[in-house]
């Protein structure tokens, strides 16, 4: 058997090593530029955290900047402002994997799930999410979060329902994947301390678990990602390259072999730290401040192009 350089690349992604820095900015615009399936929305602001009020303007303006990149948008909670969500991005011609986020108040829990369902009946829902990782955190127990999957499945039975967690979960807990249209899993290489070389093939194999899991069920990545910045976990390492780096092999993989993904994140969000460290707030394509993080944007000035 001979030495072939081009499957070692297909295996382990795009060869970024010999390109200048700005070469690899390029590479990752082009990629940006030619669009994604998916992109899990951050509508959070500096100084805004879950449970303070979102308003249309916050909510309307990010959608602007990320609808030209993506097809769908993710939103986690049907609550507080993000049930606006949703239906600015179908204004703008997006679709919507919509979340009713779960957790242990049960009075918050009732509103998200009536809030998903006015949603999904008023035509705003393509896909709906009950729940996002509430098995992995154990706010619920497997049978509190399978009553919520049936319920709204009754409600809404001309729309595809899922739950969202770890790949991992879909294998370990049967009934949930039994309850579930659509498998929603959760992928991050960088989160199980995988070094950036073998991340994509190390995600192809999280995605072909949860495959094997779903039984016939589509399955689609609700999220994956790299941070830019932070404090690394074993031999993960955040840093600009390498978030680069991952964003490029994922959407190539996904247009390769057709699969469904939701990029996190749109927008770097500061309080993430509280929950995740350091590289909480550096999920993002987009900055805190709502620009490029990886290439600068040109900005006409006067007829004239610049860069900032």
């Amino acid at each position: 058997m001979s030495y072939r350089a081009d499957k070692i690349m297909a295996l382990s992604g795009t060869n970024l090593d010999n390109k200048t820095k700005k070469g690899k900015q390029n590479v990752y615009k082009r990629v940006l530029e030619n669009g994604m399936h998916g992109l899990c929305f951050s509508p959070y602001e500096e100084g805004q955290a879950p449970g303070d009020q979102l308003t249309e303007k916050q909510i309307r303006r990010r959608l602007k900047i990320i609808k030209p990149y993506t097809k769908w948008v993710r939103s986690f909670s049907c609550t507080d402002g993000n049930e606006l969500i949703p239906k600015i991005a179908k204004e703008l011609g997006l679709k919507t994997l919509v979340g009713a986020w779960l957790g242990d108040d049960a009075d918050i829990n009732k509103k998200e799930i009536e809030g998903l369902k006015t949603l999904a009946n008023q035509g705003y829902v393509d896909i709906a999410a009950v729940g996002n990782e509430v098995m992995y955190r154990g706010d619920l127990t497997e049978e509190e979060l399978l009553s919520f999957i049936y319920n709204v499945k009754q409600d809404i039975p001309e729309i595809p329902v899922g739950y969202v967690d770890a790949y991992y979960e879909f294998a370990q807990r049967p009934k949930i994947t039994e309850a579930c249209d659509v498998i929603l899993a959760n992928c991050y290489p960088y989160w199980e301390g995988c070094s950036i070389e073998y991340s994509l093939i190390y995600m192809k194999d999280m995605y072909n678990q949860a495959v094997k899991a779903a039984n016939g069920k589509k399955v689609i990545i609700s999220e994956t990602g790299w941070p830019s910045e932070g404090e690394g976990l074993n031999g993960a390492f955040p840093s600009a390259e390498n978030a680069m780096r991952y964003f490029i092999n994922t959407q190539q993989w996904s247009k390769e072999d057709n699969i469904d993904i939701f990029y996190f994140s749109s927008f770097d969000e500061s309080w993430k730290v509280g929950a995740e460290g350091d590289v909480g707030a550096f999920w993002g394509l987009w900055d805190k401040n709502e620009n490029p993080k990886f290439y600068r944007k040109p900005l006409v000035l006067h007829k004239k192009k610049i860069f900032v």
